[in-house]
């Protein structure tokens, strides 16, 4: 499949995969056609997603299978009046009917718009006015149908509901009880070029209103690395990504460079998470390939792993948010496997990784995945030196040989707003098209062929990245640059801290000073006070350099997040304002 759309399909080294990774981009490219019905043809009765749930009900659909199953999803949603460019939002948790919808939006060119069930009624009209949303496609359960049926009175746009069940009620077309009767699927004349919107996402609001991040059809291509090189996958592997459907990380772990692969998806449609039911599950069903965020693997680090028979298990990544060394290291003392991270974001694919070919770095994102041009920018434009922190770019405009040094893909001297023109852009392979209906955001981000990302890292000396924090929680303190991150791995090495934010808070003298808000573990609760406050400092002095410990710690029972879980910070700091 791969060999399709890449002039090289396999590297050995890091200069390999630098020097020779080249798409070779079709003309208009859609993942359903071109990918999925295509391994219809060439391997018809290979398991191509593996579903399971916490009633230990279990469904095997084959790439063949699917096709039929998303032509017929196709030909249901036109009879419903959908079609090309209308925006339909997908409610679906993890209901197999995700994929079957996701593959069958793509066919007929209508743009998926993947949220999350923990959205409420006000949540769901912001969505569905801010992006014109037609239809939504839900599970028929009582929150979620109860949620948006709220929200139609105050969305004109949206005109159809449709509910998978359980629960159907008035209002809702019942997609199981109607799809049987549909007439067969015949592929719309003209369905998609490759520049038109494909997928859309409202990012989780860690420091405001969500934003709407709309992709390309090329999208889906960008995610070949993500899941052929970054997860390590073929054809023989059984792969598990821990992500809700309404969030990005799905599409990374769960569909695009998975099949690319053709490798079998596996989903695990639970309610409330459990470590213990996971890896019963990556024992029961011989996982080869296991891919979730840093707050997972603390959960499952603390479990009776000779409880478990992970021996299927070969290779595991992370992303999500920067991992700690701590965590690192105890999985591997547990499994022997390394824990191989990713960066990325919702306007992007992977943009910095740790591959099959390099060693893990514990807490390093990795390098740069050459898809990208990547670099790291002071606040001036200029380039950072190794060792120096700065935001994290990616480059998209036509340079002179002068500014852009091709070796190494990063920007030599300064940034001139006059270098790049705008009109120049050369968009990569999965970078996103624009936030949609914000011209104004699009250019604050994204203005002189350079993509902002709004991440601090630093570079060693070898060419690793390394996660500092975003642009707005870099604290600035007596000169210093701090940022969150490393304050936070350096708090999690003691066994009293479950979690906790870094944030700076206003001082007269510094300027900023460190804030630790911390969450404890029940055994340490009672603990609580000067005595434990003196020992988080003194703990963190040892373990990272003194300057960055925090001059004010709080404990509190929970952190703020977003529905997404991150972290919001800027909600500590608007807290410490008052």
């Amino acid at each position: 499949m791969i060999e399709r759309f890449l002039k090289q399909t396999t590297f050995s080294s890091v200069d390999d995969y630098k020097e020779n990774l080249h798409f070779i981009i079709p003309d208009n490219f859609n993942f359903a056609y071109d990918v999925m019905d295509v391994w219809a043809e060439e391997a018809p009765d290979k398991v191509a997603l593996l579903w399971t749930n916490d009633n230990d009900e279990h469904i095997a659909f084959t790439f063949k299978e699917l096709k039929m199953l998303t032509d017929k999803a196709a030909s249901y949603f036109l009879t419903l009046g959908i079609g090309k460019g209308d925006m339909v939002m997908l409610i679906l948790k993890r209901r197999y009917e995700f994929w079957l919808s996701m593959l069958a939006l793509h066919k007929i060119g209508a743009v998926a718009i993947p949220a999350t069930h923990m959205l409420t009624s006000h949540d769901i009209v912001y969505r569905n006015n801010r992006a014109g949303i037609k239809a939504i496609i839900c599970a028929g359960e009582e929150y979620v149908l109860e949620q948006v049926r709220m929200s139609q009175a105050e969305s004109p746009t949206l005109t159809t509901l449709v509910s998978i069940g359980p629960d159907v009620p008035e209002g809702f077309h019942d997609w199981h009880a109607e799809w049987d009767n549909v007439p067969p699927f015949k592929r719309p004349e003209h369905v998609n070029i490759k520049e038109d919107t494909m997928l859309m996402y409202f990012t989780s609001g860690t420091s405001g209103k969500p934003k709407m991040v709309a992709h390309d059809y090329l999208y889906a291509l960008g995610h070949l690395t993500t899941g052929v090189f970054w997860h390590n996958l073929s054809s023989d592997s059984i792969h598990l990504t821990v992500a809700d459907t309404g969030w990005g990380k799905a599409v990374w772990g769960k569909l695009y460079g998975q099949w690319f692969a053709g490798a079998t998806v596996f989903v695990f449609d639970h309610e409330k998470f459990s470590a213990d039911k996971l890896l019963h599950k990556i024992e029961e069903y011989r996982i080869t390939s296991f891919c979730a965020p840093p707050t997972v693997y603390r959960f499952m680090i603390h479990e009776d792993f000779s409880k478990y028979d992970l021996s299927s298990l070969r290779y595991c990544c992370t992303a999500g948010e920067a991992l700690n060394p701590a965590v690192y290291n105890k999985f591997f003392e547990l499994t022997g496997i390394r824990l191989m991270e990713g960066f990325g974001q919702t306007e992007t694919t992977m943009t910095l990784g740790t591959m099959p070919w390099m060693e893990p770095k514990p807490g390093s994102m990795g390098m740069p995945n050459p898809q990208y041009h990547i670099d790291l920018l002071r606040q001036d434009g200029t380039s950072c030196e190794d060792g120096e922190k700065g935001e994290i770019v990616i480059l998209t405009g036509e340079r002179t040989e002068k500014s852009l040094n091709t070796d190494n893909g990063s920007v030599s001297g300064h940034v001139s707003q006059s270098s790049v023109e705008f009109k120049s852009l050369k968009k990569p392979v999965g970078l996103f098209k624009e936030y949609y209906r914000d011209d104004a955001l699009t250019d604050k981000v994204w203005h002189d062929g350079v993509y902002h990302t709004g991440d601090v890292a630093w570079r060693d000396e070898d060419g690793y990245y390394w996660f500092v924090g975003r642009t707005d929680d870099v604290i600035k303190s007596s000169g210093y640059r701090i940022g969150p991150f490393e304050v936070e791995s350096a708090l999690m090495t003691h066994p009293a801290v479950v979690e906790c934010a870094i944030t700076g808070v206003p001082d007269d003298i510094r300027g900023m000073v460190v804030k630790a808000t911390v969450v404890l573990r029940d055994d340490w609760k009672d603990k609580a006070g000067d005595l434990l406050i003196k020992e988080l400092q003194e703990h963190v002095k040892r373990e990272t350099a003194p300057y960055k410990y925090p001059r004010i710690i709080e404990f509190v029972d929970e952190l703020p997040k977003t529905i997404s879980g991150k972290i919001r910070r800027v909600e500590i700091r608007e807290k410490d304002k008052r």
